[in-house]
């Protein structure tokens, strides 16, 4: 039985197992998907070595940008956000150029996929400019997404630097300017429901497009900010649902 896999740590939250286990049941696909909470990164190979059926795996925090020192090769939209997600087991069988170890492994990036295909039915003419609020893997993986797009942006965080807001420094007037805005942090995810980024919600307008990368709750406060004040809102679940099907692709891929 073919096997792929979630490495991270922890795993409470996460999605994938799920989805794939659904996915597998439905389309009778004779597969598992595992959970693999790993404290530290290394331990990776020793997962690899002692699933011999391991195919493919998904990868989260904290181990997106760690695991690419492990990592045998690492595909070009991968390189350039500088994090992996999705991780393709080649074993000795199926690759010649599998190394003494008898696997080789392959990064990927499917953040990007997820992002750029949930996003672009809600993009208007007037969505010229984002705000990105973090400043961590997923985060530049949208602002890789969002160039390709055309969309102009700039990171926010709690300090700010060269080409890039603190949360401070975004007023009304900022807020008019950038009409996207993408949460890209945990801020107001379960359990801190009650917690939202600091912006001057009061400026949103029916022009804004509010994105928030968190799908616990469906609905974060940032989100009902936002469609209060009648911009178009929507969560990461589409998303995350993209990204594990683009994972799928590219574990079954020739």
């Amino acid at each position: 039985m073919k096997q792929y896999g979630l490495i991270g740590y922890p795993l409470g939250h996460s999605f994938s197992k799920r989805f794939f286990t659904e996915k597998f049941s439905r389309e009778g696909i004779d597969a598992v998907y595992d959970n693999y909470e790993l404290p530290d990164v290394n331990m990776l190979l020793d997962v690899v070595e002692n699933h011999p059926d391991l195919e493919g795996l998904n990868c989260t925090i904290p181990h997106k940008q760690a695991v690419m020192s492990l990592l045998d090769e690492i595909s070009p939209e991968a390189s350039k956000i500088g994090a992996v997600n999705v991780i393709k087991i080649l074993r000795e069988e199926k690759s010649s150029t599998a190394d003494a170890r008898g696997y080789k492994l392959i990064g990927y990036n499917s953040d990007i996929i997820g992002f750029t295909e949930s996003i672009r039915p809600l993009l208007k003419p007037c969505h010229k400019k984002a705000l990105v609020l973090g400043t961590g893997g997923a985060a530049q993986a949208i602002t890789v997404a969002l160039d390709n797009l055309g969309i102009e942006w700039k990171y926010v965080s709690r300090t700010s630097a060269k080409g890039r807001f603190s949360y401070a420094q975004i007023t009304p007037d900022v807020l008019r300017e950038y009409l996207v805005v993408i949460n890209c942090s945990p801020v107001g995810m379960f359990p801190h429901v009650d917690e939202v980024p600091q912006l001057p919600y009061d400026a949103l307008t029916a022009n804004h497009l509010l994105y928030d990368l968190v799908y616990n709750p469906l609905e974060t406060k940032f989100l009902q900010y936002g469609a209060q004040a009648g911009a178009v809102v929507k969560n990461g679940l589409e998303m995350l649902e993209l990204q594990a099907l683009a994972s799928w692709d590219i574990w079954t891929s020739k």
